[in-house]
């Protein structure tokens, strides 16, 4: 009998938790983690280096076709992401990408060009995948449909400490306000908007550690796939 594909799917908003926790819980359950936010940012660096405007759908889409993405995996299961043959992992991860990527994400041109790479993967192998419309709109099958978030006081300082290790010299107000940004800019968005999808858990981590939030996760995930109990 072949081996059942589980597929997990992990929304909410910027500084939930969603990336360190879904990393750590499919590398637990032996799954594959996706992180589609940085496929997002890599489109947004593209655009970056074009000089175009994020906001100018006409102007992004014309980009698209030129753009080779690809993502692989280091040997310690972390995902390296390609522009045409070029490895941008550590060029996307700043606060201006963050915005470039928020900007990009809301052009359905940009969406569909990436919807068939996401859901290639879930059909592939069994995979967490972390987003903000990976319940609604990439996988609205998955077997296990998660909507992580918190407060905006400690999704802030979250990410602020994030930040801090990579050397970026970023305040705490100015995360704030970007990730307030952010948080407008993807609820409010015409196609694919950050919701939780209706038949989503929703999991607050506020008040959890990062152990606590990464043991409520894989707890529920192996509720619904057994067999990722390890």
């Amino acid at each position: 009998m072949a081996e059942r594909v589980c597929a997990v799917a992990i929304d909410g908003p910027s500084g939930a938790g969603k990336s360190t926790i879904a990393k750590a819980v499919a590398a637990r359950c032996g799954f594959v983690y996706v992180d589609t936010g940085a496929i997002y940012r890599t489109v947004g660096l593209a655009v970056r280096r074009a000089g175009e405007d994020p906001h100018d759908a006409g102007a992004v889409a014309a980009l698209l076709p030129g753009l080779d993405i690809r993502f692989d995996y280091a040997p310690d299961g972390t995902q390296r992401m390609f522009l045409n043959g070029e490895d941008v992992s550590g060029d996307i991860r700043t606060p201006e990408m963050s915005m470039y990527a928020s900007a990009v994400s809301a052009i359905p041109a940009v969406r569909a060009f990436l919807l068939e790479m996401q859901r290639a993967i879930a059909r592939s192998r069994s995979a967490v995948m972390d987003g903000r419309d990976i319940g609604t709109v990439v996988l609205p099958d998955a077997g296990l449909k998660l909507f992580l978030t918190a407060s905006p006081e400690a999704r802030a300082v979250r990410r602020l400490r994030e930040l801090r290790a990579k050397g970026d010299p970023s305040t705490l107000e100015e995360v704030a306000a970007d990730m307030a940004r952010r948080d407008h800019d993807d609820a409010s968005r015409a196609a694919a908007p950050l919701r939780a999808a209706e038949d989503a858990v929703l999991v607050d981590t506020s008040d959890m550690t990062l152990d606590e939030s990464i043991q409520a996760v894989y707890e529920l995930v192996c509720r619904t796939y057994p067999e990722a109990a390890r």
